[in-house]
């Protein structure tokens, strides 16, 4: 053999050398993670530092178990401000290499955020915002709707309250994308049970003054004052409640949302039996017991949230998916893999995703003890009922989801 036919036959035992080696070990896939949330103002509590701990948790828990997705979690602060918001999600997938956002507590920054993911062909996986539209009029193919939505929140409390006798409410509703979809699930709800909306008022997001409108309220002789809001909102307005006497005077407070954040904040003395829709509590299980153990190691003793667990959750099955999928650059692929895959995971248990979006698992049904009740600090629930996914979350054929009517 020449020593040219030589050399020729090296460097092609060479390049068949390295196209083996590469077929043996392909390199790993990576992904950038926002967390778009709220570090400053009124759910900072229930998401905020919280929503991004869960998040990196949920990358560490999957790196444990073998997973061959790399991931980096970022996070930003939108303010509660849509334009932020947008401004933030932009830069994230344009200049930023992110690849999913997480989270996002306020619909109306959601929406902003949802219709990005779109336009880029990103993934959002909204365990943070509850508009029932997310999986209705304002559902996209790379989005997935994950913890909670405003139907099933009102479903769940709105029906419990009638069952106990609240046949006539009076609705203070927080004046944004969220509270506008949950009046209106609330309104359909109690007009099927025959119950009746006396009136209503919206209330400014993050106003620390419901005064006027608590007064409104009570004028309105309605059995049931059902508050459309939540977080700070909550917080300020059970509180106001309280003292205006309202519980006192016979009307019964029904707290539309409600967070073991604001729990701990209002104390037992002035929440104790507050009936509330839920999809997770730390109290429930022994998986749910040992995230919450972890987390509160990370968070000085707190507990997380329904929506922090959201966070942990969504985040662990988009990476399941992206390891399926073998891609991150097409997110509508990756939330098509992510839909045909079962969730399972030890705060949500086993579900489902739907055509529309829609993540289906149990929820639940609480009431909050009263002090002698408690056993010790974030002992505050107790389990009145277990509602199934299918009756708890709207019937997809009733959301008017585009993608799955073919409109899109």
């Amino acid at each position: 053999m020449g020593i040219r036919a030589l050399l020729r036959a090296l460097c092609a035992g060479a390049v068949a050398v390295a196209a083996g080696s590469a077929l043996a070990e392909p390199e790993a896939l990576s992904v950038k993670i926002g967390v778009l949330t709220d570090l400053s103002s009124l759910y900072a509590d229930t998401n905020g530092s919280g929503a991004v701990t869960a998040t990196r948790m949920a990358v560490e828990d999957y790196e444990a178990a073998g997973g061959k997705v790399k991931a980096e979690v970022v996070a930003a602060d939108h303010q509660n401000k849509p334009d932020v918001g947008s401004t933030i999600t932009r830069e994230w997938f344009d200049q930023g290499g992110v690849d999913v956002v997480v989270d996002v507590p306020n619909s109306a920054v959601a929406l902003s955020v949802t219709e990005l993911a779109r336009q880029k062909n990103k993934v959002f996986m909204n365990s943070g915002a509850s508009s029932s539209d997310f999986t209705g009029k304002n559902c996209t193919p790379n989005s997935i709707h994950w913890t909670y939505d405003t139907y099933a929140l009102a479903t769940g409390t709105s029906r419990a309250v009638v069952a106990s006798g609240g046949d006539s409410w009076y609705l203070l509703t927080a004046d944004y994308a969220f509270g506008h979809t949950m009046e209106a699930d609330i309104r359909k709800i109690l007009s099927a049970t025959g119950a009746k909306v006396l009136g209503s008022a919206r209330t400014p997001l993050n106003t620390p003054d419901f005064s006027s409108f608590l007064l409104q309220a009570q004028a309105s002789k309605a059995k049931v004052v059902g508050l459309v809001n939540a977080g700070g909102d909550t917080i300020n307005s059970i509180k106001q409640a309280s003292e205006f006497g309202i519980a006192q005077g016979g009307q019964k407070i029904a707290a539309m949302v409600l967070y073991i954040t604001d729990v701990h904040s209002l104390g037992l003395d002035v929440a104790q039996g507050l009936q509330f829709t839920a999809a997770y509590y730390w109290d429930l299980n022994d998986g749910t017991r040992a995230f919450a153990k972890r987390f509160a190691e990370r968070m000085e003793g707190r507990m997380p949230t329904q929506l922090q667990a959201g966070a942990y959750s969504a985040t662990l099955h988009y990476l399941k998916a992206v390891e399926k999928a073998g891609t991150k650059t097409d997110g509508k692929h990756v939330v098509e893999v992510a839909k045909s895959l079962p969730t399972d995971d030890p705060l949500f248990g086993k579900g489902t995703i739907r055509a529309d979006g829609r993540k289906m698992h149990n929820m639940y049904l609480f009431e909050t003890k009263t002090p002698s009740e408690s056993k010790g600090p974030w002992d505050y629930y107790k389990l009145l009922r277990t509602i199934p996914a299918e009756e708890a979350f709207r019937p997809m054929g009733e959301g008017n989801c585009p993608i799955v009517s073919g409109s899109r």
